[in-house]
């Protein structure tokens, strides 16, 4: 019979599970886990988890009994020891599962400050997992000072979550900027004055000598030689695509998991998708870390393992919650050389990213509808006259006919 194995109970595997069902495969699935729970969402973590507005049922993508009744066996608490590609069997647990589909989820790992820097003491967080919120869930209290290492959105959105609960929060950002790697200077700029307007500090220019302490993180020294008091400490540097497992098995790596545009890896009956996956876009390769990518790319690998052969059409958007603010992304700015500003109208206002007269992507604060015209704009290869953007008589669904 038939065995799908995916490795890596997050939202690409468990979407590859549903969909392979929903489009009629009856052979087994196995789902296997590193993690004791079973698939969730991992957004909320750094915001309304974070915040206890929310429990950990919340954050699941399936009811308790929707593998039981479709089939798929989950494996969680265990990681997967070896793949051999040749004999097409997966070790996990001390068992030897064989599958004649295997589909690679293994998402990403944050960047951990080194040991060599005290990365290692007490006190000293990442967010990615359940557990990493866990962990830290009692460091936020109230006038306790907490320093985040990394200005890109997974800081920024805890460093929203300290000042909401009253820490004193300080966030340091190496570069001359906050989210200067995924974003223009206006959204930094706003984004700046947002958390500046609740009492964040926000260092950049600024790097990490070393943090301080014996066995648990008291301070942080910068590489200007000042210290800083912190009785807690988040890194946000960044994650790192999963593929030992892939690298292991003799698997080919291009910036993650290389694929072809169908989501085959260079081993045969071997497929990718997630934040783990780099495929074919635009003449070049992408890998795009963010829940569409995860759910569309896993959806399209479940497709074609029934026998679709279609290729892969990545359409990026992202999200990010940060105080009262909701930014929405669509497209991916890279190579823009203008930005073309609409608003502010009340609490909204959009960037739009241009390269000569080409839209490449959108950055909407608490602005759906410049968000949903731009995203569609950029799906359909359209672009529109830039003055008639940041003209606030222009309707801008009218620019969709």
């Amino acid at each position: 019979m038939a065995h799908v194995i995916i490795i890596g109970a997050g939202q690409a595997g468990a979407a590859c599970a549903a969909k392979l069902r929903g489009l009629g495969f009856d052979g087994a699935i196995t789902l296997i886990g590193e993690e004791p729970k079973p698939p969730y969402q991992r957004p909320p973590l750094s915001k309304a988890y974070l915040l206890g507005e929310i429990g950990e049922e919340r954050l699941w993508l399936r009811s308790a009994d929707f593998y039981a009744d479709q089939s798929i066996t989950l494996r969680l608490g265990t990681p997967v020891a070896a793949i051999d590609t040749v004999a097409q069997t997966v070790t996990v647990g001390g068992d030897v599962l064989s599958y004649t589909d295997l589909v690679l989820t293994t998402g990403s790992t944050p960047r951990r400050l080194p040991a060599a820097v005290g990365g290692d003491l007490a006190g000293v967080y990442t967010v990615r997992t359940l557990a990493d919120v866990d962990a830290m869930r009692a460091e936020f209290g109230a006038g306790r000072r907490l320093v985040i290492v990394g200005g890109g959105y997974i800081g920024l959105e805890a460093a929203a979550v300290g000042a909401k609960l009253g820490l004193d929060v300080t966030v340091l950002e190496m570069a001359p900027r906050i989210l200067q790697r995924v974003a223009a200077p206006e959204t930094s700029d706003y984004f700046r004055a947002l958390h500046s307007a609740r009492g964040v500090k926000i260092m950049e220019s600024t790097g990490l000598d070393r943090l301080l302490g014996e066995a648990r993180v008291t301070g942080v020294r910068l590489t200007d030689g000042r210290e800083l008091p912190a009785d807690f400490v988040i890194a946000g540097v960044g994650i790192l695509p999963a593929t030992a497992l892939a690298e292991a098995a003799g698997i080919a790596l291009e910036n993650g998991i290389r694929t072809d545009a169908m989501g085959r890896t260079s081993a045969p009956h071997v497929w990718a998708a997630g934040d783990c996956a780099s495929f074919p876009w635009q003449g070049g390769r992408l890998r795009l870390e963010s829940v569409g990518n995860a759910i569309d790319q896993a959806e399209a690998v479940a497709a074609n393992i029934t026998g679709a052969n279609a290729p892969y059409t990545a359409q990026p958007w992202f999200w990010s919650d940060q105080y009262d603010t909701k930014l929405q992304i669509a497209g991916l700015n890279s190579g823009y050389d203008r930005i073309v500003t609409r608003g502010p109208e009340g609490d909204a206002v959009s960037f739009w990213y241009f390269r000569g007269e080409t839209l490449l992507a959108v950055d909407a604060m608490n602005d759906s509808r410049a968000y949903m015209v731009g995203k569609r704009l950029i799906e359909q290869g359209r672009s529109v006259d830039p003055a008639a953007i940041a003209d606030p008589a222009t309707n801008l669904k009218a620019l969709l006919k």
